[in-house]
């Protein structure tokens, strides 16, 4: 029996939080993940300011109380001064797993040359996973799903094929993925029998 993976989901914008203009992350996060995560799913969202100390505060409350195993946040990654998402998430990492950034602006610059301007970061907090993603629904779902060639192969990965294998490893619950989105990657000594 499949336990539910609780998904803290942050939308990082002043003038989104404010109503200036509608969010777009949210909706683009959950939708995405409904699509991909075939096993139960259970969302926690915010929409909040750029501001360091309340993205902070955000982030703990998601795992430390909310039970949240993955956080993706959306915005506030680029080189403005506004940008602290990646200060704020540093800042209650317990480790660093820089190959998510890495592998976030691989796969951008396929599509635009200032992708090196992202500072995306993923870390783990306790018994979460938290990850920076894009702001632009586009773009979240570019880095997630990866690459594909004109026939539909997989080319570069997104870089949430390897996020399932990563949460077992953390000791969250098992989860699911329709492999026409994404193929969830693990070893095979950690695949369950079919």
């Amino acid at each position: 029996m499949n336990q539910t993976l609780k998904i803290g989901l942050v939308s990082i914008s002043d003038r989104a939080s404010q109503g200036v203009y509608e969010d777009k992350g949210l909706p683009a996060l959950r939708d995405w993940l409904k699509r991909t995560v075939t096993t139960p799913l259970e969302f926690e969202a915010r929409l909040i300011a750029d501001e360091q100390d309340e993205i902070e505060s955000t982030l703990i409350d998601l795992v430390d109380y909310q039970g949240c195993q993955l956080v993706l946040t959306t915005g506030g990654t680029g080189p403005a001064p506004r940008d602290v998402t990646p200060e704020a998430t540093l800042a209650v990492a317990d480790r660093v797993m820089p190959g998510f950034g890495e592998q976030m602006r691989q796969i951008s610059l396929a599509f635009v040359p200032t992708a090196i301007l992202s500072r995306q970061v993923g870390v783990i907090r306790k018994q979460a996973l938290i990850l920076n993603l894009p702001g632009q629904p586009k773009a979240i779902a570019e880095t997630l799903e990866g690459l594909r060639d004109a026939d539909g192969q997989v080319k570069v990965p997104g870089i949430f094929a390897a996020v399932p294998y990563c949460l077992d490893l953390i000791g969250a619950p098992w989860i699911d993925t329709d492999p026409a989105v994404v193929k969830a990657f693990r070893p095979k000594s950690a695949q369950r029998p079919a």
